[in-house]
């Protein structure tokens, strides 16, 4: 028998963790204390969706939730290029630093303050370590390129290409790169060669990619996973529901 494997997978959500993010931890360390093995977090910063890094706060005296997101670069950036590429404005900490005081404690301001990381990824990232949150953690990332060439083909996918001198992830449709506009349009771009280390995966297609590297044995499930994860794909993975937790898309500002 083989140590346990315990993961689970969350896109960067917010320069303090969600709520959701929080359960999934504190279900993968209490699975770890009744089966041991190690705890791996699939950090899926390949994803593009700018709203993925939105953080809810509540006002310290009236208690009036406000959301709080990344300055990013440029516009193109903003809606099209992957989290491990989107670069943070440069006053966007500061000022950001100025208003934290009225929705947290000054100890984490402090925290907030000393990350200088340039992209909204490894700002997350990097915030989550400063919290102590991962600790003892193996960080698996889906932007590296190791971990891409490693993993197995999938048909529906992402490619990062090449766009007016960003890097954007693409959508691979019907043998064309496709950019989402919103509703039903997309912007067609021209159509240029991509190798394995530049493909991330769709959705529908993420857990068997990340499965093909992983080889988990458990994996945490959050809430909306369950409703298009395909357990039957992977019957060697025993898939675990999150702890319940409320209020679970605001920001976790619970530390000691």
């Amino acid at each position: 028998m083989t140590a346990p494997i315990i993961c689970f997978g969350q896109q960067p959500c917010g320069f303090f963790p969600k709520r959701f993010l929080w359960a999934k931890i504190q279900t993968a360390r209490r699975l770890q204390s009744e089966l041991g093995g190690e705890i791996v977090f699939f950090f899926h910063d390949s994803d593009h969706d700018p709203r993925e890094t939105r953080t809810i706060l509540r006002h310290r005296k009236t208690n009036e939730p406000a959301q709080l997101n990344f300055a990013f670069k440029s516009p193109i950036q903003r809606k099209f290029s992957p989290l491990y590429l989107k670069e943070v404005a440069g006053d966007w900490q500061a000022k950001t630093a100025r208003i934290l005081p009225n929705y947290i404690t000054p100890d984490l301001t402090a925290v907030f303050q000393t990350v200088t990381a340039g992209n909204v990824a490894d700002f997350c990232l990097e915030m989550y370590r400063y919290l102590g949150l991962l600790d003892n953690i193996r960080i698996v990332r889906s932007s590296s390129s190791e971990f891409r060439q490693a993993a197995c083909n999938i048909p529906d996918f992402f490619a990062d290409v090449l766009y007016e001198n960003e890097i954007v992830r693409a959508r691979f449709i019907d043998g064309a790169l496709k950019l989402y506009q919103g509703g039903s349009s997309f912007l067609t771009l021209p159509l240029t060669e991509f190798t394995k280390q530049q493909i991330s995966p769709t959705r529908d297609t993420r857990f068997r990619w990340m499965q093909s590297v992983v080889h988990c044995s458990h994996y945490i499930a959050g809430a909306s996973e369950k409703d298009y994860l395909c357990p039957e794909e992977t019957p060697e993975v025993n898939f675990i529901t999150r702890d319940v937790i409320d209020r679970s898309d605001e920001a976790y500002t619970q530390f000691p």
